[in-house]
């Protein structure tokens, strides 16, 4: 029989969990006549999220829960869920109940029409956010232009795709542009993203700033094209302010002091090698993650009623 996986990444989500676990039952559960999973995964929460998992567990034995050791972000949470779960397919959904549930089902139903990736995308969204939309519109016009305009953070993936994401296993990367460079064949459905009701968002200014650096690191050669451009500019600025006052000096037209001049080129040059050197340094540090072999995520505890 056929067997979906609901994975949940949790993180300072206590409020939330009874009622998002009785949404799920009331919309989906009651509904189906296949068999499913439910993984959430804590990610590190400082808060009672975990506590109120395992009184979860003790409700459905359908329900496996994931404690790590520590937060590893997002990225890492859904990808553990992900790797442990045992469905045919599975959904990745947030605990903040801005999603639809109803959303399950029809993710389902169009992998059952054979696609390997079903994404939910938000055709509109009750909470406005500036930086979504700017993130959005930086990875369609310099990373992937099939990324939707609104974007997604709801999904389906089959076991195919799992195994896909489970081999990558990169580092310091985004895990839905992933989906988009795996060419698998996909669909799409549409819904308005509701407004948080309880507690408050994670998404700090730090996690927003990473994921766009990871996003154009690991996707992008704009980083690396943007060193050549800075690198080629200063070099024609340096060349034509040589040359000018080099005329200058021979007309004997120079109004700008000899020292002045030199702390300019200083100036300007220090910047451009400062910056360059970030953007390299980037590259660098991504490399260096990447030979370490760390792994993505540590377990701490795992509760499965099942086993």
């Amino acid at each position: 029989m056929t067997k979906l996986s609901i994975v949940i990444p949790v993180y300072q989500n206590e409020l939330n969990l009874e009622n998002l676990y009785q949404d799920i039952k009331e919309k989906f559960i009651d509904k189906i006549d296949f068999d499913y999973e439910i993984v959430m995964v804590d990610d590190g929460s400082t808060d009672n999220s975990w506590k109120v998992m395992k009184e979860l567990v003790n409700v459905d034995k359908n329900i496996k829960i994931i404690h790590l050791s520590r937060n590893f972000g997002s990225h890492s949470a859904i990808l553990c869920g992900l790797e442990n779960s045992t469905g045919d397919c599975a959904i990745v959904k947030a605990a903040d109940l801005q999603e639809p549930t109803e959303l399950i089902l029809e993710m389902f139903n169009k992998w059952k029409e054979g696609n390997n990736i079903v994404y939910a995308i938000r055709e509109g969204r009750e909470d406005y956010s500036f930086f979504a939309d700017l993130y959005y519109k930086l990875v369609r016009n310099y990373i992937f232009e099939q990324m939707p305009k609104n974007g997604f953070d709801v999904f389906l993936v089959d076991r195919k795709v799992i195994n896909v994401l489970t081999d990558l296993r990169e580092n310091d990367s985004a895990l839905t542009l992933q989906l988009l460079w795996s060419g698998f064949k996909t669909a799409s459905i549409l819904y308005t993203r509701k407004a948080r009701k309880v507690g408050k968002s994670q998404w700090t200014l730090k996690k927003k700033m990473k994921l766009v650096l990871d996003s154009f690191y690991s996707f992008s050669d704009l980083p690396i094209t943007l060193v050549l451009v800075i690198g080629t500019f200063s070099t024609v600025i340096s060349i034509l302010w040589a040359i000018d006052l080099l005329i200058s000096k021979l007309c004997g037209n120079i109004t700008v002091s000899g020292y002045t001049s030199i702390i300019l080129v200083i100036l300007f040059a220090f910047g451009t090698i400062m910056l360059t050197l970030g953007i390299l340094g980037g590259y660098i540090w991504r490399i260096l993650n990447a030979s370490r072999k760390r792994p993505l995520y540590i377990i701490e505890e795992e509760i499965n009623e099942n086993n």
